[in-house]
């Protein structure tokens, strides 16, 4: 499976997620707590059998269980239809895989999810189209007491190593007096971004020469809209996400990686905010 495939069916996942949550009052059969509860209590067992089919001997030492309890496990197994029993060994059937699988998953998202924090407290109330999954290996920057501007100097040194730079963003990406970023902005790297219409004013009135010069060469192309959920940034490698403090408009969190459904995703999105936006051009007064 490529990766545009891949990242169809978290999408499609994702979406179905939400009807169920929206559809909890019609009547469709959920799953009783107790019955969620009881896969998980059983989660290092579908863990080692996810591995390779094992005796009931090999389930005892790996998980540190008596017999009876090993005899227990593979029982409810059996009852569940999770696991059958092959020359003696115990084996996940395709619903156990699947279901053992899941299990994994779902670990494997809250950890992500609790890894991800900073960021979605920044953009909890837009975020409804941002996947977790393919961000759960993601580097989060934040900032520290040593080092206040941490984020934004991950943000920078993925740039400096960028050829290529596109995103949007609902305030300037860096403050206005980091040079660095304007040197990249201007001089280094094909640039096109989407900002708020103030925000390409400020930028305008504050670098009018260097604005005018890199788009005059085809080197920057900047686009306005009127609202923006949140700071994406993508680069030639990696994508990044950045979280903004609504008051102060400071970087709270910068969130990056190279993983390549992330980066179909932050296409995706970067491209649909692009068609509902307008060219600089447009804009300007004659």
């Amino acid at each position: 499976m490529n990766g545009t495939s891949l990242f169809e069916e978290l999408l499609q996942q994702s979406y179905a997620l939400r009807r169920d949550s929206l559809e909890r009052e019609t009547g469709r059969r959920r799953l009783e707590t107790d019955e969620l509860l009881d896969v998980l209590r059983h989660r290092e067992l579908l863990e080692l059998l996810i591995e390779g089919p094992s005796d009931r001997r090999d389930i005892q030492t790996q998980l540190g269980v008596s017999r009876a309890t090993s005899h227990r496990f593979t029982r409810w197994l059996e009852q569940q239809g999770l696991a059958e029993r092959r020359d003696g060994l115990w084996g996940l059937t395709g619903h156990g895989e699947t279901v053992a699988e899941e299990v994994l998953r779902f670990e494997r998202n809250l950890r992500a999810a609790a890894r991800l924090e900073p960021l979605l407290e920044c953009i909890c109330p837009d975020h409804k189209e941002f996947i977790i999954e393919p961000f759960a290996d993601a580097v989060v920057t934040t900032p520290t007491p040593e080092d206040p501007y941490k984020p934004v100097e991950r943000f920078l040194s993925l740039l400096e190593n960028s050829n290529t730079f596109r995103g949007f963003n609902t305030t300037h990406m860096v403050p206005p007096g980091v040079g660095r970023f304007y040197a990249s902005l201007f001089d280094d790297t094909e640039t096109e971004l989407i900002y708020l219409p103030v925000v390409v004013e400020t930028l305008r009135s504050t670098h009018p020469e260097q604005v005018a010069d890199a788009i005059g060469h085809g080197h920057l192309a900047l686009r306005t809209r009127e609202a923006l959920p949140y700071g994406l940034a993508i680069f030639d490698g990696r994508v990044g996400i950045g979280g903004y403090d609504d008051e102060t408009g400071t970087m709270r969190v910068f969130v990056d990686t190279d993983d390549g459904i992330a980066r179909e995703w932050a296409r995706r999105v970067f491209e649909a905010y692009r068609r509902d936006s307008v060219p600089l051009e447009s804009t300007v007064e004659t």
